[in-house]
């Protein structure tokens, strides 16, 4: 069967949202293609060296949304219900560039749709410590480097947005030996796994994406911390019970504004809440719910159009 490549040229800051309207319409998996948060990494010193130049050569200024649907019967039903929500995202989204939202078609063979987007994903360093290698690639670890292996293109949080940069970060800082973390929106799992090989103790991992959930779970039994990280479909309020020292969540503004008015019931008197996933623009908003949620400010940082935020829980 040969598939349709479907190309939606949107920003940085639209690249989520629009990567959502294609798994509304039942696509497994996505490719996002963003120069700029590979030259984010390529001018950290410690990291540019794990890109290959020939990927920037070929992308383009603009983000670019990839996602591959079966060309049969349901095609044109399924490319029509994008146009739709598209059309809506212009007209409802303000206060964030969206870009175009213009949308490509291009046939692909089958031998080529597997492997098609491979060719842009290497071996790279987050934080001080951790490096995201995909399975198909050799990679030698040095010194006390951290190596999760991962497969990207199917849930948000592949580890090259600048967010989640910023939650490694702040991971990499603040675990200490022993440590209960929870990961709100966990994509991939990437931070709940990062956060065992840190050496927290254990991770629960919560998001409501069924297909976030079931790569968060082959990525755990990839990196081969079974017992130690818990993958959850659901909401926190609904499904985690205790408390954990860390809650960590890389998603949107309003979502981490209202997490902040409850995250207390499931922090530890002292307990950290790391959130990223917001946008500059938002980062006073943010900040000012969490102080009247009688959160504590402990560190701000931002990364390019990106901010995030360490609150402490003060019982």
């Amino acid at each position: 069967m040969d598939w349709i490549e479907i190309t939606i040229e949107t920003t940085s800051e639209g690249a989520d949202i629009a990567a959502q309207v294609l798994y509304d319409v039942g696509v497994t998996g996505v490719v996002i293609e963003d120069s700029d948060s590979i030259r984010l990494i390529q001018e950290d010193e410690d990291s540019w060296d794990y890109i290959d130049e020939s990927i920037l050569d070929d992308m383009e200024e603009s983000v670019l949304i990839k996602a591959y649907l079966n060309d049969d019967e349901n095609f044109e039903e399924k490319f029509a219900q994008i146009k739709v929500k598209l059309d809506q995202l212009k007209k409802q989204v303000t206060g964030l560039d969206l870009g175009s939202l213009d949308v490509k078609l291009n046939n692909v063979k089958e031998e080529d749709w597997a492997n098609n987007w491979k060719k842009y994903y290497k071996p790279f360093k987050i934080g001080e410590r951790i490096v995201i290698k995909p399975s198909w690639e050799k990679y030698d670890k040095k010194g006390d480097e951290i190596v999760l292996e991962m497969d990207p293109g199917m849930a948000f949080g592949t580890g090259i947005h600048e967010t989640t940069a910023l939650c490694v970060y702040a991971l990499e800082k603040y675990i200490k030996p022993g440590d209960r973390i929870v990961d709100i929106g966990c994509g991939t799992g990437i931070l709940a796994i990062s956060s065992v090989l840190l050496g927290a103790e254990y991770a629960t991992a919560i998001d409501l994406d069924s297909n976030a959930v079931r790569i968060a779970a082959e990525n755990v039994r990839r990196n081969h911390v079974e017992g130690r990280v818990d993958v959850i479909r659901g909401n926190l309020l609904d499904k985690v019970e205790g408390r954990y020292d860390i809650a960590v969540a890389n998603i949107l503004a309003d979502v981490i504004i209202n997490l902040s008015n409850v995250i207390g019931n499931y922090l530890n008197p002292d307990g950290l809440f790391i959130a990223s996933g917001i946008i500059l623009e938002r980062l006073q908003d943010v900040t000012a719910a969490a102080e009247t949620a009688g959160l504590e400010i402990v560190e701000k940082k931002t990364k390019g159009e990106w901010a995030l935020v360490v609150c402490r829980y003060n019982a």
